[in-house]
Parts: structure tokens; sequence; C-alpha cells
């Protein structure tokens, strides 16, 4: 029975209404306050925001920065309980992008000089919705909830965000916030190039044989669970340090790009039906020649020069210089050896979320944490990061204090409850 006492922890890692220990045993229940919305109790929230384009030292702490009320019928309003940090992020606080997502962002900026500042970083959530407008239907206030946030949003390295019901989904029963902070941004990714770029799907997926260059990171770790999940294939690239971690993931074969020289050792192999390129560089000269010819195989890269070319030539210039080159690479590729040519691009999709929760409650997808910090040390979060050769994802525990509360309090009403049932099994005894 005191096994069966420790599944009371579980329940603890909720922040919503009413909430029953009955799974475990536990006939008590608490309640936290989180119905409302904050916009009613506080104007301001704590964040993490950069002012000025940067190194790590743009990076400012504040309690100051205006809660993002909800403002369209089709909005929740999430309490933020964990993020996580992408390279994306890193390029962000650079300036990466800031032209086309500054378009994005309010389509009118191109006729004026607004400055977007101040700007939150953070693309992945795992949180608690606190408010909803009046069109939601899928979500109420205390419903545990994930999501990518949309790069021209503002993002999760916050005490709250706000995001259209469509770009969430409810989180799985079985991960803790943190857990389930490193997946969405990934898994949307993923599945966008995967499904969108390279006709991937549950049903399509059986035998086909996939590489995944630079399978360690991120996208690469999630992207081998989802396609041993799909029946496919997997080959992926890494350092010989990270072959345990890839292979324990499900990968089928791993070429150790610091064991001599990667192309040799992968043309010895089969060739592909599709190849998805988390490295960029000079990978696509040699990377497309390992697909199978004439047979409809995608190479498929998530390193694309769009919004570098925005960033350096101007939106208008940028836009048709990438899309000139992606026209050109294409056209090269289908004549030469019948290859399907394809960038990949990060895509909001809450639905698609919804079958990833799926997966993550049948076992057949499983979180990987390389690193936590608090939300006090976000600039050591973004150092971690900026250091490269990552082995899952680096999680900021956002509402670590609440969660921590929270567990303290069903830990001990389930261990007072435990040790009643152990005073009444001992009376009974003596009786």
């Amino acid at each position: 029975m005191a096994s069966t006492r420790l599944l009371c922890l579980f329940s603890a890692r909720v922040a919503g209404s009413t909430k029953t220990l009955a799974r475990a045993g536990c006939s008590v229940c608490f309640r936290r306050n989180v119905s409302s919305s904050p916009s009613r109790r506080q104007s301001c929230m704590s964040a993490w925001v950069i002012d000025q384009y940067g190194t790590n030292g743009v990076l400012r702490y504040t309690d100051e920065v205006a809660v993002p009320a909800v403002s369209s019928p089709s909005e929740v309003m999430i309490k933020v309980h964990a993020a996580s940090l992408n390279p994306l992020d890193i390029s962000m606080r650079g300036g990466y992008g800031a032209k086309l997502l500054k378009l994005r962002r309010d389509p009118m900026s191109v006729m004026d000089s607004d400055s977007e500042f101040p700007v939150i970083l953070g693309r992945d959530v795992s949180g608690v919705v606190v408010d909803c407008g009046s069109d939601v239907t899928h979500f109420t206030p205390g419903d545990e909830v994930w999501a990518a946030v949309p790069p021209w949003k503002q993002g999760s390295l916050a005490e709250f965000v706000t995001l259209t019901e469509y770009e969430v989904s409810h989180k799985p029963d079985l991960m803790s916030h943190t857990e389930a902070a490193s997946i969405p941004y990934v898994a949307s990714t993923a599945l966008s190039a995967l499904v969108n770029a390279g006709g991937l799907c549950r049903d399509s997926s059986s035998n086909k044989r996939v590489l995944i260059t630079g399978g360690s990171g991120g996208v690469g770790t999630f992207s081998i669970q989802l396609l041993k999940a799909w029946g496919a294939h997997v080959t992926v690239t890494c350092s010989q340090n990270a072959e345990g971690l890839v292979r324990g993931l499900g990968a089928d074969e791993v070429v150790d790009y610091t064991a001599g020289d990667v192309v040799e050792q992968l043309e010895i192999m089969e060739k592909f039906d599709v190849i998805l390129d988390n490295v960029g560089g000079d990978t696509e000269q040699w990377a497309v020649g390992l697909l199978k010819p004439w047979s409809g195989a995608k190479y498929i890269t998530l390193v694309t020069p769009l919004l570098l070319n925005t960033d350096s030539m101007g939106l208008l210039e940028g836009t048709i210089h990438a899309g000139f080159t992606l026209h050109t690479k294409a056209l090269q590729n289908i004549i030469s050896s019948g290859v399907f040519y394809r960038w990949g691009f990060y895509a909001p999709d809450g639905p698609a979320l919804d079958e990833i929760r799926k997966l993550v409650d049948a076992g057949k997808i499983l979180p990987v944490v390389e690193a936590q910090f608090p939300f006090t040390q976000v600039p050591q979060a973004f150092q971690k990061l900026e250091q490269g050769h990552a082995r899952g994802k680096t999680v900021i525990r956002v509402a670590e204090k609440d969660d921590r509360q929270v567990e303290e309090l069903v830990q001990n009403i389930c261990t007072e409850a435990a040790e009643s049932e152990q005073e009444g099994q001992g009376t009974a005894k003596q009786h």
C-alpha cells in the first residue's frame, strides 16, 4: 500500500481547479485558484526580455512586463510552468529574421519605424490555462496544456503567454511540465518537415529508409522516435559520445562523423528514401547523392537562407532571392536524378500535437532533457545551449516555486493518510 501511496505525487503535477487523488487511493483533494484571469489580479508579470539584438548580455530580467491579456475570442492565456530553449532562440537574440518577423507581427510596420522591443524569447511552453476567449471550445481554465509559440509572438520566458486555441494542445497525462516543455517546438518542426515536405505519415513510412543528419539534438531525437513509431528504418549521423542516446531512442544505424569520412561510411549503405538535414553547410552537396534516384526520394533541409536573406537584403529582395535559390536547386535535382529538394519550416499546429500526445501517453515518444535551469538562470541556460553538441533539450523551470509547494502539500497529505492507515492496521491486529 505504501508504494501505491507514492502515486499521489504524480497528481501534484497539476495547477488546475479541484483535483482528486482517488487514483492513488487518497480520498482527499486540494484546490488552487487558477480559474480567474491574472489580468483581474495583476497588470504586470515577470519575464526575460531583450531590448536590442546581441549576445547573452542583452538578456534582461524584469517584473514590469504587461500581462498578455486575451484580446481575441479564440485566444487562451496560459500560466507558464516550464519553457525550453531552441537554437532559434539564440539566433533570434542576435537579430535573425528580425525584419520578416517584425512584418509578421504587424503588417503595418513596413510603413513606420516603430521598435519591436522588448522581445520575449522562448518557443516551448507547458502550463495551465487561466483565461479563455468567448469562442474557445476546446479548453477551460485549469486545463494543463503544451504548445509551440510561433517566432512572431512573445515567447514563453515569462509568467504568462497568450496563444490561439489552434496553437495549443492538452498536455500528455504522463509527463510533468518540465518534461512536456521539451517537445512542442521540435515536434512541430519535425512534423512540418517530415509530413508536409517529406510526404511521410503513419501509414506511408513502413520500411522507408530515412537518414537524419545531426540526430542528437532536439529535432533529431524527436524525429528518431516519431519515425520508429511509424515503422521507418532510421540512420543517424552524430558524434561517438551520442551513439548510446540515439540507439536508445530507436536508431537502427549510427554513423560517427568523428570517425573518418562520413560520406564514405554512408555510401556503402543502401540508398535512402528521405534525408532530414539538421546540419546545413555543405551537407546538401553530398547528401543528395545518397537518395534513391528516380523514385520520388526527398531531401529536406531545416537550414534555409530565407531569413538571412531578408535580414541582409531587405524584405522584398531577400524573399525573391531565396525563392530563386529554392527554385533553381529544386529544378536541378529533379532533372538530374529525379530527387525532390525541399526546405522545411516550423509550423504551429495544435491538432498535430494532439496526435503526438497520444504517442507520448502510449510510451512511443519520450522526453529527452539534457539540462534544467531555474527561471533565475536563463542566461546560464543560453550559455549551455551555445556550447553546441546538444543531447536533447535545455528546459527552464518557470513556476518552480509553485510546483514545489503543491508537491510538498500533496506529499504531506499522502504521508499522513498512509500513517493513519498503518495505525489502523496495527490496532486491528491487536484486537
